[in-house]
C-alpha cells in the first residue's frame, strides 16, 4: 500500500460522508458543523502532536500526526481540495530552495 493510497481511500471515504446524517457519522458531524469546528479539531490534534514530540514518545508522535492528517483532509474536503491537490503543490515546490519558495509567494 502507498503512502498516497491510503491518503486517498480516507478522502474518497470523507466525500461519502459529507452527505451522511450528523448522527451516525463523526466526519458528517464536523463537516455539518462549519469551518470553525474543523479549525477547532486541526488546531486540538496540532497542539496534540507537539505535545508528543515534547514528551518524546515516538509512536505517541505517529498516533497523534495520523489524527491531524485525517483532521486536515476533513479541512481539504470542507474547501473542495483533496490530497491530490497537496501533492501537485509538493511537487512544485521539489528542489526549490525554502527560502527561495517563501519569498516568491510575496509576490501572489
Amino acid at each position: 500500500m502507498t503512502e498516497q493510497t491510503i491518503l486517498h481511500r480516507l478522502a474518497e471515504t470523507i466525500e461519502t460522508r459529507k452527505q451522511a446524517d450528523a448522527n451516525s457519522s463523526y466526519v458528517a458531524k464536523l463537516l455539518h458543523g462549519g469551518e470553525d469546528k474543523i479549525l477547532k479539531k486541526v488546531a486540538e490534534e496540532s497542539a496534540e502532536t507537539i505535545m508528543a514530540s515534547k514528551d518524546g514518545d515516538a509512536q505517541h508522535v505517529v498516533r497523534e500526526t495520523a489524527d491531524l492528517w485525517f483532521h486536515c483532509l476533513v479541512l481539504l474536503a470542507h474547501h473542495g481540495v483533496g490530497p491530490d491537490d497537496v501533492f501537485n503543490e509538493l511537487q512544485r515546490r521539489e528542489g526549490i530552495s525554502g527560502i527561495d519558495e517563501k519569498a516568491s509567494r510575496k509576490t501572489e
